[in-house]
């Protein structure tokens, strides 16, 4: 770790690289959010290689803002693991104090009102407020969800949630032959939620979810594209029939396998 905040030092210094001395927390901001997600990438790959190199890649995004921070004054990288340490004691009083929890759920729940108490937040609604735009929507969406939850603002059962996302289907029905672009696009809206709360529901990560979806869009059309062309045939000129049948015989050999 001390090599690493050296060789930063290096190409943050008088002598440095240029392009390295010329980056700010702004210009930066494009790189943090891509190594995280070749980390994501990487993890899902199952190559431990991969994931190590990509791991460094994002700890050295952390590295090069606390460099920037240092230079102007304001913290360094001791402050940022020093504050990370201190808030994993804080908030695991369980581990590191007296208190006695049951399971996963009562750690969650101690852990938001922990963060409560330390940000000063004095309601529900305001920590829904502080949860980033500028995450993913739907990982946004689910967040915010679970924050509603904590305080029993929720569905008794998934069945509910279903019903709900059959409710805002039907409501965009109404809307969507309209020329009213505003009420369509809160209606879709409204039934992405629905289905993020169902997500929620089920355990599933609806970011990742979608993200699997479609790489397997891709990988099926990728199949319907090769099969077409094996039989001489423009994709262009095919009709709708074919090459849905020849999706469905790529999504019948993905099951057999």
């Amino acid at each position: 770790m001390k090599d690493l905040i050296e060789i930063m030092a290096r190409l943050r210094g008088e002598n440095g690289c240029p392009w390295d001395k010329a980056q700010t927390h702004e210009t930066l901001k494009p790189f943090l959010l891509e190594e995280a997600y070749e980390v994501i990438d990487a993890i899902d790959g199952g190559d431990p290689g991969e994931l190590s190199e990509e791991l460094g890649d994002l700890l050295l995004q952390i590295v090069f803002h606390s460099r920037i921070a240092e230079e102007n004054g304001r913290f360094c990288f001791d402050d940022v693991v020093d504050g990370i340490c201190k808030k994993m004691v804080r908030r695991h009083p369980h581990i590191f104090g007296d208190l006695k929890v049951s399971g996963a759920a009562d750690v969650l729940k101690n852990w938001e009102d922990i963060k409560k108490e330390e940000k000063e937040v004095n309601s529900y609604a305001e920590t829904m407020d502080k949860v980033p735009e500028i995450f993913p929507a739907l990982m946004r969406a689910y967040k915010v969800q679970e924050k509603a939850a904590r305080v029993g603002f929720d569905w008794e059962n998934v069945e509910g949630a279903l019903e709900k996302v059959y409710e805002e289907l039907k409501e965009l029905k109404e809307v969507y032959k309209s020329n009213n672009s505003d009420k369509i696009r809160e209606e879709i809206g409204d039934l992405l939620f629905a289905v993020v709360n169902v997500a929620r529901f089920l355990s599933v990560n609806p970011e990742l979810a979608l993200r699997e979806a479609t790489r397997k869009f891709i990988r099926r059309f990728k199949y319907v594209e090769e099969a077409a062309s094996k039989i001489d045939k423009n994709l262009q000129e095919m009709s709708l029939e074919d090459m849905d049948r020849l999706w469905n015989e790529g999504k019948n050999k993905e099951k057999k396998l």
